[in-house]
C-alpha cells in the first residue's frame, strides 16, 4: 500500500511512472491520482520540519519495493530480437493509452449527458403546468404554420422605423412635465416658476425675450395636451391597423378550421352553452321559489334613444328594423354573441343562415325580426313579453349575452292599447330585478336630461350602481346643440343623473341616415372624437368613448358576473331538482315521469288506434245501424205526409198516383241529405263508442280532454263528397220506382215492417190521446188522481166524437164544418164550453187512431194475399198497394244502406283517419294548445322536473368549459 509520504516522495512517485511509461516527461498536477495531490499538498510547504524528508521517501520506496518490478531494459546490442520485442512492447502500451482515451470520452460524454439531462428536469420541474391550455391552440396550427407565408406576415407588420416616427419626443415631453411640475410648485408655495440664477443670465433672459416672444403657460398647456392626444391617436391607430390584420388572420385559421383539417368534432362555444341556457329558462314557470338569476346584459332606454342602434355597433351589423319615431321593439330579442369565420345570424328556431356581409340577406333578417315581433303581439295589444331569440356570429365580435327590450315611454298614443306603457314598464323590471343582470342604460344625449324616463327606472332596480353601465348616445348632436359642453362632462361623471353606474362611455351611433353601415358610421365616431373639444379639453376621456370600448367593458363585465354567480345558481337548480323527485316519488312511485310532449305522443297513439278501429267494423253491422237510424229519421215523413194522404183516398189509381208523386219529390228533395246525414251521425258515433270502449281498458283519465278536442275538431273538418249525393240520389229514386215483389219472403218480409211500423204509431197516438183527456177511471182511484178542467172537456170531446165514428165507419179524415156544430151543441147541452179548434184537433186523434186499427185489420188479411197480387187479380179487399209501398221503402232502406256502408268503409273512414292525424299534428305544433288540453299537477310536475333537470346538465356542461377556460 502506498503510504503518504513527503514531498520528495511524491517527485519520485511521478519520475518513477515516467520512467515505466519508457517516455521521460513530467505529469501535471492536476492529473495525478487524488492520493498523489494529497501528499503534495500536505508536504509541499514542508510543515513538519521535525520528520526529515529522506525518512519519508525512504518508507515510500521500501513500501514499492513490495510491488511487482518490470523488468529492466536490454542493454544495446543485445541483438535485433530484443530491440523488436521492445518496440512491440512500445507500441501495446500506446494502444493500451488509447484505449484508457477512449474510456475518458466516452465516460466524459455519459456523465455530460446525465449531466445535461438533470438539468433539464430541474428546469421543467420550475416551469407551470401548461396542459390545461393545450385547447388554446389547435392541433391544426402547426400543420397551418407551414402553409402561412412568414414573409407575406412580416411585411405586413409595421417597420421598426415606422414604430420608432410614431413614438414621442421624450425630451420635449420631459422638457414639458418639468415646466409643469414647477408651475404646480410654484402654485403651492407661491413662488414665481422661473427665477434667474444671476443677473448676466437675467440680462441674456431679457435679450432673448426681446428677439423671441416665450409662450405663455396656458399655451404650453394647451401644446402638451394636443400633442399627447395626438400620440395617443397614433397609437390607436396602429393598434386598430394590428387588430385588423390579427381579424383576418383569425379569419383564415377558423375558416380552416370550419372546413375540417382533421375533421374534428364540432364542440358548442362556452357563449353558446350558456345560451341555451338561458332558452331554457325564458319557458320555464319557476315554481319553488326557483328563479332565474343568470347574467344577462339588459339594454334599457327610452323610445328613440339609440338602443338599437347601440347594440347593432356592438354586433357589427344593422340587424334590426328601424322606423322615424315610431315603436319598433315590441318584445325582448335575446342576441348571443360570438365570434365565428363568418359573419352570419341565426333564430333559435330555424336552421336558416342570414349572411350579414349581403344586403338582401341583412333585409330579410330584418323582415323576420319584424314579423316575428307582430305575431308574438296579441290582438288588442301594443307589446309582447315573448323573447326572440337570435344569435350572431363573426369574427373579433366580443361573446356576451345581450336582451333588447321595449323603449320606455311616457304617454300612450293613438293606435296603442291602454296598458303598453304599464306592460313595458313591467317587462323592463322583470329583467332588470335580477341581481346579476349587468343593466345597460342608454340616454338620448340630445335632448334634455330633465325628460329622461330610464334613469328613474334604473336607480330604483340598482340604486347603488353596483351592475349599471350608462351609456349616453348621439354625443355628436349634444355637443353642437348644448350651449355648455359641460353638461356632457357633469353626465359623464355621474353628476346630473339622480343614479349611480360602474362606468360612463358616450358614443356615437351614426348620422341618423338608415342606409348608413357599419363602417361608416365607425368612421364618423372615431372623426369625431378625434376632433372633438370634449377630448381635448379633458371633459372626457379616451377610454369612455366608441362602441368599441364600450363592448369590451361590457363583456368584461358579463364575464366577471357569470364566473361569480353561475355556481351558485347551479346549486339552486340543484336543490331545486331535489324537491321536485321527492315530491314525484311520494305522489306517484308507480307512474313514469312524462312530460307534456310525451303524453301528447302517447295519446295520439291511441286516438289513432282507435281510428284504425272503425275499418275493422263488419258491413252487416254497419248496414243494421244505417237502415234502422235512417229509418229513425224518415219514418215520420213516410207516415204523416205519404202513407196517410194517400191512403185516405179510398181508391186503388189514387193512391198509387199520389204516392209516386210525393216518393218523387221526396227522393228530390229531401231524402238524399237526410241519408248523408244519418251516414255521419252513424260515423261520429261508432267513432265515440269506440273512445269510449278503449277509455275503459285501464286507460289515462288525463287524455279525455284532449281526445273529445281531437273528435270535435276532426267532425268539424270533415266534409261528405259532395258526388255521393248525386250518385245516391239516382240509386233511391231507381229504388222506389221498382214495385215488384218476386217472392212470398219478401211480401212477408214486407208485411212485418208494416205491422211494426203501424203498431209502433198506433202505440205512439194512443200515448198521445190519453194525455189529452187525462188518467181513466181506475188511474184515478189507484194513484188518488184527477182530471184537470181541460182534460174533462176534452174526454168529454173525445167521447162524443167516437160516437161520431161508430156511426161513420168510413168517415173522411176531415169533420164537416155541420159535424163541428153538432158536437159542439151536443156538449153545450151538458155544459161543456169548448171551441171547435179543439174539436178537430181531438178528432185528428182519434181518427189517426180508428185508421191505424183498420190498416193494421187489412194488413192481417194480405199475409195471404201474395197470390192475388202475383196474378194481378183484382178484388178490392185484397188490393195491398199499401204493402206494396212499405216493401218499397223497405227495400230504399236496404238499398241505401248498403251503398252507405260502402262508401263509408271506401272513403270516409280513411278521410277521418287523415283528418284525425292532421288535427294531432295541428294540436301538437301548437303548444299552447297542449297546455290547455292537458293540464293536472302530475303534468305540471313532470314539466318542471324535465327542465330543471335540463338546465342542470347544461349548467354543469358550461361551468365545466369555463373551468377549462380558466
Amino acid at each position: 500500500m502506498l503510504r503518504v509520504g513527503d514531498k520528495a516522495a511524491c517527485m519520485a512517485c511521478r519520475n518513477l511512472v515516467s520512467t515505466n511509461m519508457g517516455v521521460r516527461f513530467r505529469v501535471p498536477l492536476q492529473k495525478l491520482h487524488p492520493l498523489s495531490r494529497a501528499i503534495h499538498h500536505r508536504y509541499s510547504g514542508n510543515s513538519n520540519p521535525q520528520r526529515p524528508p529522506h525518512r519519508a521517501a525512504a518508507r515510500y520506496f521500501t513500501s514499492m519495493s513490495r510491488l511487482p518490478m518490470r523488468p529492466p531494459k536490454p542493454p544495446p546490442g543485445s541483438g535485433g530480437r530484443g530491440h523488436q520485442q521492445q518496440r512491440n512492447f512500445w507500441a501495446i502500451r500506446l494502444a493500451a493509452r488509447l484505449l484508457k482515451l477512449r474510456y475518458i470520452l466516452l465516460g466524459s460524454a455519459v456523465g455530460g449527458g446525465y449531466t445535461a439531462k438533470k438539468t433539464y428536469e430541474e428546469w421543467k420541474d420550475m416551469l407551470p403546468d401548461f396542459s390545461e391550455y393545450n385547447w388554446v391552440i389547435p392541433d391544426f396550427v402547426w400543420e397551418l404554420s407551414n402553409q402561412i407565408d412568414l414573409d407575406k406576415l412580416t411585411k405586413a407588420l409595421p417597420e421598426i422605423e415606422e414604430i420608432v416616427k410614431l413614438l414621442p419626443d421624450f425630451d420635449k415631453i420631459g422638457e414639458n412635465f418639468s415646466f409643469l411640475k414647477s408651475l404646480l410648485s410654484s402654485e403651492t408655495t407661491g413662488d414665481p416658476p422661473l427665477k434667474a440664477t444671476d443677473s448676466s443670465a437675467a440680462a441674456k433672459q431679457d435679450a432673448s425675450d426681446k428677439q423671441y416672444k416665450k409662450p405663455s403657460d396656458k399655451e404650453k398647456f394647451d401644446q402638451l395636451q394636443e400633442e399627447l392626444l395626438r400620440t395617443q391617436l397614433k397609437y390607436q391607430r396602429m393598434l386598430e391597423r394590428l387588430e385588423k390584420e390579427n381579424k383576418e388572420l383569425r379569419k383564415v385559421v377558423l375558416q380552416k378550421d370550419d372546413k375540417g383539417i382533421h375533421q374534428r368534432k364540432a364542440k358548442k362555444s362556452l357563449i353558446d352553452l350558456y345560451s341555451e341556457v338561458l332558452d331554457i329558462l325564458s319557458d320555464y314557470d319557476a315554481n319553488y321559489n326557483t328563479q332565474d338569476h343568470l347574467p344577462r346584459v339588459v339594454v334599457v332606454g327610452d323610445q328613440s334613444a339609440g338602443k338599437t342602434s347601440v347594440l347593432e355597433m356592438i354586433a357589427q351589423a344593422r340587424i334590426f328594423p328601424r322606423g322615424s319615431g315610431e315603436m319598433m321593439t315590441r318584445s325582448p330579442v335575446k342576441v348571443t354573441l360570438s365570434e365565428g369565420p363568418h359573419h352570419v345570424a341565426m333564430f333559435k328556431d330555424s336552421g336558416r343562415e342570414f349572411d350579414l356581409t349581403k344586403e338582401d340577406d341583412l333585409a330579410a333578417l330584418r323582415h323576420e325580426i319584424e314579423l316575428r315581433m307582430r305575431k308574438s303581439v296579441k290582438a288588442g295589444q301594443t307589446v309582447s313579453c315573448e323573447t326572440i331569440s337570435l344569435s350572431v356570429k363573426g369574427p373579433g365580435i366580443q361573446r356576451m349575452v345581450l336582451v333588447d327590450l321595449p323603449g320606455v315611454i311616457s304617454t300612450v298614443t293613438a293606435g296603442m292599447a291602454a296598458d303598453t306603457k304599464d306592460t313595458i314598464f313591467s317587462i323592463s323590471r322583470a329583467y332588470m330585478q335580477n341581481p346579476n343582470a349587468i343593466i345597460l342604460c342608454i340616454q338620448d344625449g340630445s335632448v334634455d336630461a330633465e325628460r329622461s324616463i330610464v334613469t328613474d327606472l334604473v336607480s330604483q332596480m340598482d340604486p347603488q350602481g353596483k351592475r349599471t353601465i350608462f351609456v349616453l348616445t348621439k354625443v355628436d348632436l349634444a355637443e353642437k346643440n348644448l350651449a355648455s359642453p359641460n353638461r356632457i362632462q357633469q353626465i359623464v361623471e355621474g353628476k346630473l343623473f339622480p343614479m349611480k353606474a360602474l362606468g360612463y362611455f358616450a358614443v356615437v351611433t351614426g348620422k341618423g341616415s338608415s342606409g348608413e353601415s357599419i363602417d361608416s358610421i365607425k368612421d364618423y365616431e372615431e372623426d369625431f372624437f378625434q376632433n372633438s373639444r370634449l377630448l381635448k379639453d379633458g371633459m372626457l376621456k379616451a377610454h369612455q368613448v366608441t362602441t368599441k370600448n364600450l363592448s369590451l367593458a361590457v363583456s368584461d363585465c358579463f364575464w366577471k358576473m357569470v364566473r361569480e354567480s353561475v355556481e351558485q345558481q347551479a346549486d339552486v337548480f340543484k336543490a331545486s331538482r331535489f324537491n321536485l323527485e321527492t315530491e314525484w316519488k311520494n305522489n306517484y312511485p308507480r307512474l313514469r315521469e312524462l312530460d307534456r310532449n310525451e303524453l301528447f305522443e302517447k295519446a295520439k297513439n291511441e286516438i289513432l288506434d282507435e281510428v284504425i278501429s272503425l275499418s275493422q267494423v263488419t258491413p252487416q253491422h254497419w248496414e243494421a245501424i244505417l237502415q234502422k237510424k235512417m229509418w229513425e229519421r224518415v219514418s215520420t215523413h213516410v207516415i204523416e205526409n205519404i202513407y196517410l194522404p194517400a191512403a185516405q183516398t179510398m181508391d186503388s189509381g189514387t193512391f198509387n198516383t199520389t204516392v209516386d208523386i210525393k216518393l218523387k219529390q221526396w227522393t228530390d228533395k229531401q231524402l238524399p241529405y237526410k241519408a248523408l246525414e244519418v251516414a255521419w251521425e252513424t260515423l261520429q258515433e261508432e267513432f265515440a263508442r269506440f273512445m269510449a270502449e278503449y277509455k275503459g281498458k285501464d286507460q289515462d283519465d288525463i287524455f279525455d280532454k284532449l281526445k273529445e278536442a281531437v273528435k270535435d275538431e276532426s267532425i268539424k273538418r270533415h266534409k261528405w263528397n259532395e258526388r255521393a249525393m248525386d250518385s245516391l240520389r239516382v240509386i233511391q229514386h231507381n229504388a222506389l220506382e221498382d214495385r215488384s215483389i218476386t217472392d212470398k219472403p219478401q211480401w212477408d218480409a214486407a208485411i212485418m215492417f208494416m205491422e211494426e211500423t203501424l203498431h209502433s204509431r198506433l202505440k205512439d197516438t194512443d200515448s198521445v190521446i190519453r194525455d189529452m183527456v187525462g188518467p181513466g177511471w181506475t188511474q184515478r182511484w189507484m194513484n188518488w188522481t184527477s182530471r184537470t178542467p181541460d182534460q174533462h172537456v176534452r174526454n168529454e170531446t173525445k167521447n162524443e166524437l167516437e160516437r161520431l165514428l161508430k156511426l161513420h165507419d168510413e168517415h173522411t179524415a176531415y169533420l164537416a164544418n155541420d159535424e163541428v156544430t153538432t158536437v159542439r151543441k151536443n156538449l153545450e147541452a151538458r155544459s161543456v164550453e169548448v171551441d171547435p179548434v179543439l174539436i178537430k184537433d181531438t178528432w185528428h186523434q182519434l181518427y189517426r187512431r180508428h185508421f191505424l186499427q183498420k190498416a193494421l185489420s187489412h194488413c192481417n188479411l194480405c199475409k195471404r194475399g201474395f197470390y192475388y197480387y202475383q196474378r194481378h187479380f183484382v178484388d178490392s179487399e185484397l188490393e195491398c198497394n199499401d204493402v206494396v209501398l212499405f216493401w218499397r221503402i223497405q227495400r230504399m232502406l236496404v238499398i241505401t244502406g248498403n251503398t252507405l256502408r260502402q262508401q263509408l268503409t271506401n272513403t270516409e273512414v280513411r278521410r277521418l283517419e287523415k283528418n284525425v292525424k292532421e288535427v294531432l299534428e295541428d294540436f301538437g305544433e301548437d303548444q299552447e294548445k297542449k297546455t290547455h288540453l292537458i293540464t293536472g299537477r302530475r303534468v305540471q310536475l313532470a314539466e318542471d322536473l324535465k327542465k330543471v333537470r335540463e338546465i342542470q346538465e347544461k349548467l354543469e356542461a358550461f361551468i365545466e368549459a369555463l373551468h377549462k377556460e380558466k
